[in-house]
């Protein structure tokens, strides 16, 4: 865990008497926030806002909200839950301050937060659920923006399964055991939650979850193969950052990222189990066997892939292994690298005007050596757009081919390395440049597209000679 500015924190402040001095309309709009969560109030202003005044004559759904018309005095801050002033003078703030620690009450002085115990953050509300932001005082404009961001990713029908939660929760702590038990019963309604709001008779059929899980309805576990994508963590789905945060175990590939790995739940573990050609890697038939093993023991299992799982992944091998066993398996789909290059270039693989079709290959067979089996000749229509994947290797040999089958040797070339991470690098070469011995670096992750479409990038580098790639 790294350095905290501030310990977050939720405070219980239902039935508890809250003092507010200042009758300002920040100091207005504190006010409702803590009535909002049951505090009783005693607001003490000798010249109330509008905004103040229009507060109390309206009072507050939670909590209760009194004014007293004249100054606050250090005597109102005994026995009280908490203290804010929104103080007009460093002297005043100060002395509030003073007043509070004196009757040992935790202080908040709007604004100035060298005068604070603790801080207001952004908030975002789903009550039960409540999300609190802190930027430390240093940004407030900053965390308002991160409440945007977060505001649209959380339906507003998350309130009423929190709800539901709320509800069952004690029933469901009798009923299931601490541990796997209560974990996938959790685990099913945090699903459940960021679907439609929850309908009559919910509040039962989630109990019915819980007697399945507890009769040994829920003892497998299951497996979900993740697309970690190229390797930026902003390209993750949110269904694979969800997967991520409520996995048991996580077995990922090598080149899956440090940034999305820390985007996991902090009590996974991790184990990497990746495979690199010209690498000691795990066999396949053990990762199979690992994913079954793990999944048996009522494990939620994530197989973390880069890119896209359903691209040169062995998805296809380690799903149907996964079905024989009975074992579940649920894919989530991620950004393939061939198309996070082309993002990176701002071209499009499939331009009208220089491709009318888009091919995906694997740059080696099953032996590690070019596949002769592939069509060539297909691949050498210069209408297409090729991207091979695991092609380092076997550059020389693709250039080979390809312009054996007719196409032209000044064919635009792009080499990706490490897409989508710190040191990406893109090379723009021409096809010939592949026949040269060390036209491609041995052992980076590389993607190579081909076609016309990649023209501008050529283009781009021929027009500045010094140049040699595109950061």
């Amino acid at each position: 865990m790294g350095r905290l500015a501030k310990l977050p924190l939720f405070m219980d402040l239902a039935g508890k008497r809250v003092v507010v001095a200042g009758g300002s309309a920040g100091a207005a709009w504190k006010a409702e926030l803590l009535a909002a969560a049951g505090a009783d109030v005693a607001i003490y202003a000798a010249e109330p806002s509008d905004e103040m005044a229009a507060l109390v004559d309206r009072g507050a759904e939670a909590g209760s909200l009194t004014l007293n018309r004249r100054p606050w005095s250090t005597d109102v801050v005994a026995h009280a839950a908490f203290a804010l002033c929104d103080a007009e003078t460093e002297g005043e703030a100060w002395a509030f301050r003073c007043a509070a620690k004196a009757a040992g009450v935790p202080v908040n002085v709007v604004d100035k937060p060298e005068f604070c115990d603790v801080q207001f953050g952004s908030i975002v509300n789903r009550s039960p659920v409540v999300i609190g932001i802190s930027t430390d005082g240093a940004a407030p404009i900053l965390g308002q923006a991160i409440r945007r961001r977060i505001e649209t990713l959380l339906p507003p029908t998350l309130a009423d399964w929190g709800a539901l939660a709320k509800r069952v929760r004690e029933a469901v702590t009798e009923r299931l055991k601490p541990g796997q038990e209560r974990r996938s019963f959790w685990e099913h309604l945090a699903e459940k939650a960021f679907g439609p709001a929850p309908e009559a008779g919910d509040d039962e059929a989630m109990l019915a979850e819980a007697r399945r899980i507890a009769e040994g309805g829920d003892a497998r576990g299951r497996v979900i193969l993740v697309g970690a994508g190229p390797g930026d963590a902003e390209l993750l789905t949110l269904k694979a950052v969800r997967a991520l945060q409520s996995a048991d175990v996580i077995l990922f590939d090598d080149l899956v990222s440090n940034d999305v790995l820390e985007l996991a739940r902090r009590e996974a573990k991790r184990m990497m189990v990746g495979k690199r050609g010209g690498r000691a890697s795990c066999r396949q038939e053990d990762i199979n066997d690992l994913m079954i093993s793990l999944a048996r023991q009522g494990k939620r299992v994530v197989r973390l892939k880069a890119g896209d799982p359903m691209v040169f992944g062995r998805a296809g091998e380690e799903i149907e292994r996964l079905k024989r066993e009975n074992i579940p398996v649920e894919v989530v789909p991620g950004i393939s690298a061939g198309i996070a290059m082309a993002s990176a270039l701002g071209l499009s693989l499939t331009h009208r005007d220089a491709a009318h079709s888009l091919r995906f290959v694997t740059g080696h067979a099953k032996s590690g050596e070019l596949d002769e089996t592939l069509d060539w000749k297909g691949l050498a229509d210069p209408e297409t757009t090729l991207v091979v994947y695991m092609g380092g290797r076997t550059a020389a040999g693709i250039a080979t081919r390809l312009i054996r089958e007719g196409l032209p040797a000044d064919m635009p070339v792009v080499l990706g390395y490490a897409i989508g991470q710190a040191e990406q690098s893109l090379v723009p070469k021409r096809l010939s440049d592949l026949l040269l011995e060390g036209a491609v670096t041995p052992g980076a992750p590389v993607v190579i597209g081909i076609g016309r479409v990649f023209e501008p990038a050529l283009a781009a580098v021929e027009s500045r000679p010094s140049a040699a790639s595109l950061g």
